[in-house]
C-alpha cells in the first residue's frame, strides 16, 4: 500500500502562488507516473497534470498550461505542482495520484491507483 501526503495549500490572492508537494511512501516511486487532480466547489474531479517516472512526456490541462508546472524528486519520492498566477477559478481541493509501475501517464482518474487525503486551495479575487 502507497501512501500519499498533500501539502502545501492555503488561502491566497488571485495573482499569487503556491506550490504543493506530494511525499509518497513507496519504493518504486520512480517507477510510477504521478498526476495531479483537482474538485471545485460543486464539480468533479479533474485532470491537472502527469509526469512519467523519468521526469518525462509531461501532460497538462488546456486550462493551466502555461501557469502550472509539474516536477518530481526521485531521491526524495516527492511530486510538485507549481502554481503561478492563480486565479479565482482555480479554488479546488488538490489531490497527487499514483498509477502502478510503468503505466503512461494518463488524464484518467481510472489510470491511477493511489490517492493522497487532497489539500485545499482557495483563491480570492
Amino acid at each position: 500500500q502507497v501512501q500519499l501526503v498533500e501539502s502545501g495549500g492555503g488561502l491566497v490572492h488571485a495573482g499569487a502562488s503556491l506550490r504543493l508537494s506530494c511525499a509518497a511512501s513507496d519504493r518504486t516511486f520512480n517507477y510510477r507516473t504521478m498526476g495531479w487532480f483537482r474538485q471545485p466547489p460543486g464539480k468533479e474531479r479533474e485532470f491537472v497534470a502527469a509526469i512519467r517516472g523519468d521526469g518525462g512526456n509531461i501532460l497538462y490541462a488546456d486550462s493551466v498550461k502555461g501557469r502550472f508546472r509539474i516536477s518530481r524528486d526521485n531521491d526524495k519520492n516527492t511530486a510538485y505542482l507549481q502554481m503561478n498566477n492563480l486565479k479565482p477559478e482555480d479554488t479546488a481541493v488538490y489531490f497527487c495520484a499514483s498509477s502502478p509501475p510503468w503505466r503512461a501517464q494518463s488524464m484518467s482518474a481510472a489510470s491511477y491507483i493511489y490517492w493522497g487525503q487532497g489539500t485545499q486551495v482557495t483563491v480570492s479575487s
